[in-house]
Order: C-alpha cells, then structure tokens, then sequence
C-alpha cells in the first residue's frame, strides 16, 4: 500500500489514486483524542455537531456562520427548552468543530451570546442523612460512594482510579487528571481502609482470572500504551472499580475490562435516597458538596478544602459557607438572641 499525503480534504497514494475525504465526524474525533479528551466529551461533541448539522438541512459547517450558530443555540434553549450548561456544551462543541478541525478563524462566533446559568446553592446531606443513606448500601457500590464522601471526590474520578493511585501507607489517594486536567492529593479514610483492601484483593484475583484466559490488558491514556508496552497488564495499571463483565472498547476495538459505569452508580443513589426516605434532589456529586460542608463545619481552613476539592479559584469553594447550619450567611437572627 502507498504512502499516503493530505492533498486538501482528499488523501492522494503515490500512484496518485484519490482516496474519499475522510468523513466530517471522523475529522473531530482524530482532534479531540490529539487533545486527549474523554470519551464522553467526545461522543458528546460528536453528538452536537451532528444535531448542528441535521438542523441546518444537512449543510456543511464551512457553509455556515454565526447566524446558523446563533439559530440553533436559541433553538435549544427556546424550543428544546435545555439547561444554560447544555446550551453552554453545545457552544462548545461548535467552537471546538471549527478552530480545531475545520481551522476557521472565529471572530463571529465570540460575538455569539452564551447562556447565563443562575447562581444556585449546592444540595447538601447532613451527617444524619448520610448515615441513612449508606448505612444498608454494601458492595462496591457502597464502598464507591463512602468514598465519594470520604473524600470529596467527583464520581468520575473515583471510577477511573487506578490501583497505583492508592497509596495506603500514606493514607491518601492521588487523582490524576481531575478538572482541567489537574493532579491533586485527597485523603483515604480510616474506616474504609480494610474494606477496600479486600476489595483489591477481589479485584486481583479477577485479574489474574483474565490473564490466564489471555486478556488481562486495561485502557492506557495518552499513548503511555505505545510508550509501555507491558503495562496495560500490570497489576499497578489496572481499574480500582473494574466492570463484571469485559467488553469491547469503543475507539480500538479491543476486549477489555473497563470500569465501573457512572450510571450503575446514580441509580443506586437513587433507590438508595428513596429507602432512607431523603426527599432532598441528591445525586453522587451531592456527597463531594456534603464533603465540603462537612469540613468547614468542623472548623477546617477554606484554603484546605479548595486543595481537597481540586478547586482553581478559592471562590468556587466559598459557595460552600452559604450552606452552613449557621442561618443566612452565618449570621444569628436578632429574634434568636431574645431571652
């Protein structure tokens, strides 16, 4: 087979035989994994531009500008009736389509208004409730979400530890790659300690289970693959939460075991609040806010707990003491210091 050289959209071998162009949605997903995003951003993206595409009669982007831009986000916020952060995702996607893959100069779609999403105070769960609420969850998914809690950590950063990254001499947890792509440091809690040791020790067994039937291998970002050969079959590498079942990866086709899926996690919470009889709107990302609380409350710096959450701005952490049991912005009521 020839060499193959980009000649406009079309690829031309040395025999000069023209190749198709490659599709529109292939393009994107070849840029968005050059600029390692998740797998979820990127079927989200994908998603998006194909909507922005079905919209406009199935025009080529190239052919359109800020005001088919502006048409459809308007779309989805007045007949979709969508949220600003999705309406917000959407923008994104479109801004990614045409700066990194199309390599349109974007000066018109700066002037495209995002959605203003409103300030809104975090749900939190008290200690009590939280009590409730995992004192008769018992598994993995028990073992996930008191971490969730223990730690403060998102649920996507839970599932996608690895088993290098727990560190029990040290009694701390690494999270690697968190929001914008951040390393940080959390605690690993006493009491869970001995729990997920056994589960380890589970886990290992499964593995060795899979290499013996010659799999075994785990996903490896960022061509560390390529960079080590071995490892995606090393114990180190492997998933914390691993899956039940082994399944195909959706980019390289491979048969793998991959982790524990977010939503087995959020339907849990969600059977698990209906049992413990919480009315409050909670989902697994409620107990990395009760996290917070739970550590101003008990007199931790707010500086501690914005290294703890990850957070790049110490103002993000500060929404936390406006849901502190201490009344409107801590403050006592008058009437309550009447003898």
């Amino acid at each position: 087979m020839g060499t193959f050289t980009n000649n406009s959209d079309n690829c031309v071998n040395a025999n000069g035989v023209v190749r198709p162009p490659r599709r529109l949605l292939d393009q994107l997903s070849e840029s968005i994994r050059l600029k390692h995003y998740s797998i979820r951003t990127e079927q989200a993206y994908r998603g998006w531009v194909r909507r922005f595409i079905l919209f406009h009669g199935k025009r080529h982007p190239q052919e359109m500008g800020a005001r088919e831009v502006e048409t459809f986000l308007t779309h989805l916020a007045v007949e979709g009736r969508v949220s600003a952060s999705t309406q917000n995702q959407a923008k994104s996607a479109l801004l990614f389509l045409y700066k990194e893959v199309l390599r349109t100069d974007l000066p018109w779609l700066d002037d495209v208004e995002s959605a203003k999403s409103g300030k809104r105070l975090p749900v939190v769960l008290t200690p009590e409730e939280v009590q409730r609420l995992l004192g008769p969850i018992e598994g993995t998914t028990g073992l996930i979400l008191r971490l969730l809690y223990g730690t403060g950590m998102r649920i996507m950063e839970c599932l996608r530890l690895r088993v290098k990254d727990v560190d029990f001499a040290r009694r701390e947890i690494l999270v690697r790659e968190g929001k914008g792509f951040k390393d940080r440091v959390t605690m690993l809690p006493e009491k869970l300690m001995a729990p997920l040791g056994e589960h380890l020790a589970r886990v290992k067994a499964l593995h060795a289970a899979d290499l013996s039937a010659g799999f075994g291998d785990v996903y490896l970002p960022w061509a560390l693959e390529r960079k080590y050969p071995n490892a995606a079959r090393e114990w180190a590498w492997q998933y914390v939460f691993v899956a039940a079942r082994r399944s195909v990866d959706p980019r390289s086709g491979a048969v793998r075991r991959h982790h524990v899926e977010a939503q087995s996690i959020q339907r849990a919470m969600h059977q698990a609040l209906r049992v413990a009889g919480v009315s409050k709107p909670a989902t697994p990302h409620t107990l990395r806010h009760s996290f917070a609380t739970s550590l101003l409350e008990t007199g931790y710096d707010i500086r501690t707990v914005q290294e703890l959450l990850g957070h790049s701005d110490v103002s993000t952490t500060m929404i936390y003491t406006h849901v502190l049991k201490r009344g409107g912005h801590g403050v006592r009521s008058p009437l309550d210091m009447l003898g």
